[in-house]
């Protein structure tokens, strides 16, 4: 069996599913079928594993939404030509999740390439219009739009100033004129 050469391979796993048609997220309009760029100091290709990390300052960004971590693992299975199709990305340290409406930070994250679904757990802020929301473990769904946020620590120590097993919140209200 011919081995690719490790830039093929690398152009390999960073592109979307093979065959999956663009489509916009319900959330905010983000573009779950666009090309995924990964900038990183370090790469390793583990291939007999499926998989590659990226270490060092890592930013991926695809289309309008950028992340970043200390370290993210690609996870990818391959197709029936041996092709790799990238199945998830795995993030830890310093994660931060960037769109135009929104920013939300955490311990660690995962995308679910295949499903679309981001989750983040550990300490998890959500910043979105000015409120702002306080959890262990946040599930973004990019194709339904649905947000959800809840209070399971998964094992991660809640952050100082909240409370365990709970979610908090501050919400903005618009400035209304006096006497209306």
């Amino acid at each position: 069996m011919k081995m690719p050469r490790p830039a093929t391979l690398l152009f390999a796993i960073l592109m979307p599913l093979a065959g999956a048609a663009a489509q916009t997220s319900a959330l905010k309009g983000l573009d779950t079928g666009a090309p995924i760029d990964v900038d990183a100091s370090r790469i390793e290709i583990q291939d007999a594993a499926n998989q590659a990390v990226f270490s060092g300052a890592v930013v991926i960004r695809q289309g309008k939404l950028t992340l970043n971590a200390d370290s993210v693992k690609v996870l990818y299975s391959r197709d029936k030509a041996g092709n790799p199709e990238m199945q998830r990305l795995d993030a830890r340290g310093n994660v931060k999740l960037v769109s135009p409406t929104e920013r939300a930070t955490g311990n660690t994250g995962i995308y679910d390439v295949a499903s679309k679904i981001i989750t983040l757990t550990g300490n998890v802020t959500l910043d979105r219009g000015g409120s702002n929301l306080v959890g262990q473990r946040l599930v973004l769904n990019l194709v339904s739009g649905q947000t959800s946020f809840d209070g399971r620590s998964g094992g991660t120590a809640a952050a100082p100033g909240t409370t365990p097993g709970r979610v908090s919140g501050r919400f903005s209200v618009p400035k209304r004129p006096p006497g209306k």
